[in-house]
């Protein structure tokens, strides 16, 4: 008998399926350790968050187990806030971190984001077939129009309280106002879930 059908057929019937393992970990020094997942549907993931405020970055690496079908490889960037996730499906896949959300690589793609002084920054992507996205905020504690680069796959796979969110493509296609309502809270209270 093959051996892997052996360890397959083995892990099934004797021990109720195999434990899944990722490396998991979170914080400014993310050091991975093996963890068992808890359920057969979950999947490992990296996450990668930068928060820039006052002239400080604060990046914040993130490793573990994550439910499948909640899982999205991509990225969102604000300028200000940036976000990466990417998941994998077999043992111990997470070891490399998701990358650096920030990154301003010359890939030629921009899309326009926000700061105190207006929106007419222009923020280099990651990857020429990146999306832009904006983003309207009614909290007084961020700027009232968030605007962008994100994945297409981040922007296609957001649940539908997501809705509200406007995504195009194009270079700086995202120069028009948005019409989102508390979409970046309920954004930044999904990341925060996702990485702390």
């Amino acid at each position: 008998m093959d051996l892997n059908i052996f360890v397959v057929l083995f892990c099934t019937l004797f021990t109720g399926g195999c434990s899944f393992k990722c490396y998991g970990c979170a914080g400014t020094s993310c050091v991975p350790k093996e963890t068992t997942c808890l359920t057969a549907s979950e999947t490992c993931f990296s996450g990668t968050t930068v928060i820039t405020s006052g002239g400080t970055t604060v990046t914040t690496k993130a490793r573990g187990c994550f439910p499948t079908k909640s899982c999205i490889n991509g990225y969102v960037n604000f300028g200000f806030f940036g976000t990466s996730m990417q998941c994998c499906t077999t043992d111990l896949c997470n070891s490399q971190d998701a990358p650096d959300p920030s990154s301003n690589t010359a890939t030629g793609k921009q899309c326009y984001s926000c700061d105190a002084n207006g929106c007419s920054n222009k923020l280099n992507c990651l990857q020429i077939d990146d999306i832009c996205i904006s983003v309207k905020s009614n909290s007084t504690s961020l700027p009232p129009t968030l605007k962008g680069c994100a994945s297409k796959n981040s922007c296609d796979s957001l649940p539908q309280s997501f809705k509200d969110i406007s995504c195009c493509q194009g270079n700086l296609c995202n120069s028009a106002e948005s019409i989102t309502q508390n979409l970046l809270l309920s954004l930044l209270f999904m990341f925060y879930i996702l990485f702390f």
